[in-house]
């Protein structure tokens, strides 16, 4: 099946939270996703866009993302977080992943990045061994942390 790269415009984003869906389903969080599509619109596409995302057509349709957004390290500077690169089940297999992972490269090229970063669930070996034969180095002895909704409003009643 033939497919198109290109960057995402705010009537894709539907689509584009079908397939946020879809990932929390498969990392086995399927009521995680607390955004709807209004949300991307918003926070995406305007004066200050907090994400750029690259989606991937096919016959109309959105079967893979790529949404990034800038970071900065006190060690490195200027660097691109990608959050999340999803392809559509149906999709594996058919060069999309690499070719979104390509336009986000040439994307963080293009900034001047010092580094491109993410994040890969330790049980995700296809993901993995998909990362590692692109070059991408896994840091198994790192931890991510997070404080969630619940945890900052916590935190915050502990500070007043």
């Amino acid at each position: 099946m033939e497919f198109s790269i290109r960057e995402a415009l705010p009537e894709d984003m539907q689509q584009v939270l079908a397939l946020i869906q879809q990932l929390a389903e498969y990392e086995k969080e399927p009521n995680a996703v607390d955004i709807a599509s209004d949300d991307l619109v918003r926070d995406g596409f305007g004066e200050k866009p907090l994400f750029h995302c690259f989606v991937a057509e096919s016959e109309g349709r959105i079967v893979g993302i790529a949404l990034v957004y800038p970071r900065y390290s006190t060690w490195k500077g200027a660097v691109l977080h990608l959050e999340d690169l999803i392809v559509a089940e149906e999709m594996r297999g058919s060069g999309l992943g690499t070719a979104l992972l390509d336009e986000v490269i040439k994307y963080g090229h293009g900034l001047g990045v010092k580094r491109i970063c993410w994040e890969v669930l330790d049980w995700n070996e296809p993901a993995i061994a998909f990362y590692e034969k692109k070059g991408a180095r896994i840091l198994r002895d790192w931890d991510v942390v997070q404080l969630d909704e619940n945890g900052i409003q916590n935190y915050i009643e502990r500070i007043r």
